[in-house]
């Protein structure tokens, strides 16, 4: 860990920078030994002494600050505010690497030959029929006479709504409701 010291009002002694090191020794394992800028700011207003805590870490910056009529208890407490907000973080980083898709699932193929999911199925409108009174075989000979493949039409006997439509197999199929 790097740290900077700034003094406002207030000189930075041996003892309170011994006193922050010390503190931030037992924080390491938190931060995973690595190079931590840490810039601690001592300020004194009267009777009231400031100590303020800036720690860049991970793409994240942790702030805290504490005012007490002790210097190395506000430093202290600050120093503890920095550990909570450093352990939430960490927490937060781990849950999402355990929560994140397996690669072995989101790739199952590691070849290469990775196939595009297809498109939603959308629904087209297409253009108005007029669905005209008539026979199942009356529909069947006008749709045999057409190149569409289905015919909307209204039973002249009931007076319902059927579909006549082309089958594969060459014979025509009928949807009544």
């Amino acid at each position: 860990m790097t740290f900077e010291y700034t003094g406002r009002h207030v000189e930075v002694t041996p003892a309170i920078r011994r006193h922050v090191e010390e503190q931030f020794n037992k924080l390491q394992g938190i931060f995973n030994g690595t190079d931590v800028p840490v810039h601690v700011i001592l300020a004194v207003e009267k009777n009231r002494q400031t100590g303020e805590v800036v720690v860049h870490w991970l793409d994240h910056t942790l702030k805290a600050a504490d005012t007490n009529a002790d210097m190395y208890m506000a430093l202290s407490r600050a120093i503890g505010k920095i550990e909570k907000q450093a352990l939430k973080l960490k927490k937060k980083i781990i849950d999402r690497k355990h929560t994140a898709t397996k690669t072995s699932v989101a790739a199952p193929n590691p070849d290469g030959n990775l196939k595009a999911a297809s498109a939603p199925v959308r629904i087209i409108n297409a253009s108005r029929y007029n669905v005209k009174p008539m026979t199942a075989e009356e529909a069947a000979l006008n749709l045999s006479a057409k190149p569409d493949h289905f015919i909307v039409f209204r039973d002249a006997d009931t007076s319902r709504v059927g579909v006549l439509y082309k089958r594969q197999d060459g014979n025509f199929g009928l949807i009544e409701p």
